[in-house]
């Protein structure tokens, strides 16, 4: 009997497996538009055997794009492009989910697939970026610190997106305050350096993220929602795990379902080594210490690994991204490997 392979269902959602498609950013859109590139991307981690297939972190406004070239659920376009692909995730079995984010004082950056780096300069379609204080990442922009009436935008900006993403199907949400964008920049001391109520203590800092988790489960009230956080910032007087313990208690009274923990990004001077699983012990600890279901990530590429890591209660599912990207039948590999029921399509046993 294989755990990795047993279901999991998260307030009434019923996925079939607990490997998952982790968020991967394909900065391959037009205004926020998806296309038929992010339609077969998707659609074919579904056919693989995936239990839910997270999109990739879709920005909740213009300026919260990491890139030009992010997709977004700021419009009633973005929707209506949305809909055929989480359609067709859910149409060969696995649950369709979505991220949303805002890259804060990490948006309007040149995408990777160009080769360049740094800040786009408004000239060529940047803009002005955002962040809990006027602290630059290194070889970015200076942003401007959000004042009271932009938070409050961030807030409502979310909660629409969310709005949004249940309007196009989407039945699993992740609130992203991971990756040192916007909401972690909030919650670590390195990056936030307010003296107003959203600032200083841990009370202040980790408040946006509770407000943001708060208004996404009002405006989806039926879907599952995720955070994800970094569980370290891996640099000295950073956030730590013993901050994302106590803020995943708060994301979860404000109505998060499941924590997703990975670590970092906040800061290039991190120290981190990776190394397959190397952020197990991170989810572990969460879901150890608070009861909440967690969700690992992390070069968690083997399906030995995956099934450990969910058999002995170290998470509750694992999330994959890079191993999804060499394999999109990862899941079905995976069921082979471990002598697991196979959740390929009928049109695939023929191979099996």
């Amino acid at each position: 009997m294989s755990t990795l392979f047993t279901p999991l269902t998260v307030r009434g959602i019923d996925m079939r497996n607990r490997l998952w498609v982790s968020p991967m950013c394909q900065y391959s859109a037009v205004d926020g538009i998806p296309n038929d590139w992010h339609h077969v991307h998707l659609a074919q981690f579904a056919a693989g055997g995936a239990g839910l297939v997270i999109a990739e972190a879709t920005a909740v406004s213009p300026e919260a794009r990491i890139s030009p070239d992010d997709v977004g659920l700021w419009n009633d376009a973005q929707v209506e492009a949305w809909t055929p692909i989480v359609a067709a995730i859910r149409a060969r079995g696995a649950v369709p989910g979505v991220q949303l984010g805002h890259a804060g004082r990490k948006a309007s950056t040149t995408s990777p697939l160009t080769g360049g780096r740094g800040s786009v300069p408004t000239e060529d379609g940047g803009w002005e970026t955002v962040a809990p204080s006027a602290i630059a990442y290194p070889g970015f922009a200076e942003p401007r610190e959000l004042d009271a009436a932009g938070i409050e935008k961030v807030v409502a900006d979310f909660a629409d997106a969310a709005r949004r993403a249940v309007a196009a199907g989407f039945e699993v949400l992740e609130v992203h305050a991971a990756h040192g964008y916007l909401l972690h920049q909030f919650l670590s001391p390195l990056s936030n350096h307010r003296a107003d109520e959203y600032g200083g203590s841990f009370d202040g800092r980790v408040r946006l993220l509770e407000r943001v988790t708060a208004a996404v489960r009002a405006a989806a009230p039926d879907a599952a929602l995720f955070v994800r956080f970094s569980g370290t910032d891996a640099a000295d007087g950073g956030w730590d795990i013993d901050d994302t313990v106590r803020a995943a208690e708060r994301v979860a009274a404000a109505g998060a379902d499941l924590i997703d923990v990975s670590s970092g990004g906040l800061v290039p001077h991190q120290s981190i080594q990776p190394g397959p699983g190397y952020q197990v012990p991170l989810a572990e600890k969460v879901r150890r210490e608070t009861g909440i279901l967690v969700a690992a990530v992390g070069m968690i590429d083997d399906a030995h690994l995956a099934e450990s890591v969910v058999a002995e209660g170290r998470a509750d599912a694992v999330l994959s991204a890079r191993e999804w990207l060499r394999d999109p039948h990862y899941a079905l590999r995976a069921a082979v490997e471990l002598g697991a029921e196979l959740p390929a399509p009928a049109q695939y046993l023929r191979a099996y």
